[in-house]
Formats: C-alpha cells, sequence, structure tokens
C-alpha cells in the first residue's frame, strides 16, 4: 500500500492501539492518560516561557523528545530538565527519565 492511499479506520485504531502495547523489548509505551497529560497540559507542566520556545515531540518509554526553536534553549534545557521532570510527573503523571532535545530546523 502506498502512503497516500487512504486507510481505513479499523486498520488506523489498530495501530494505534498496538503502540500502546509493550514494544518487542518489553519496553511498555505510555498509556494515553500519560501522552494526553504531557501534550495536553504542556503549557501548565513547564510554564508559558518554555512552552513558548520548546514543544514536545515524542514520547517513547520513559524518553520524552522535545523540539526547541533556537539552540540557546537547548543549552537552558540542560539547566530545566530536573525541575521539568518533577513538574510532568506532577501535572501529567508522566515519568520522564531522560529529556532529548532537537533544535527545528528554520522554516
Amino acid at each position: 500500500m502506498r502512503r497516500d492511499e487512504p486507510v481505513r479506520l479499523g486498520d488506523s485504531l489498530h495501530g494505534v492501539m498496538k503502540s500502546l502495547r509493550p514494544d518487542t523489548q518489553g519496553r511498555v509505551q505510555p498509556a494515553a492518560s500519560t501522552l494526553g497529560g504531557v501534550f495536553g497540559r504542556w503549557e501548565e507542566a513547564v510554564g508559558a516561557a518554555v512552552a513558548a520556545h520548546v514543544q514536545p515531540v515524542k514520547l517513547d518509554g520513559t524518553t520524552l523528545v522535545v523540539e526547541v526553536d533556537d539552540p540557546a534553549w537547548a543549552t537552558q534545557l540542560r539547566f530545566l530538565e530536573s525541575t521539568m521532570k518533577t513538574r510532568l510527573a506532577e501535572v501529567a503523571g508522566a515519568t520522564v527519565e531522560r529529556l532529548e532535545v532537537r533544535v527545528a530546523r528554520p522554516r
């Protein structure tokens, strides 16, 4: 099947549900409520100033991938990492052990 072809809703939902189960290495993917908390309550967890420059991209197990709009924010996140992990646990119920930072490409 080509990527631009329509996909049946049932097939699409099956893929989503499968992604929430443990993978072949036994890593458990985050629960939907945790994903919703991290992505839905991001600004509440990290604050408006950080949220204006840092966006969550993916939660892979206990690794949170974020994208920053400027390399200076990548440096800043090294100092904020511990606080962010604590706030995400408090606000979103997410256990983040590792923060992976990516700098967005200019658009």
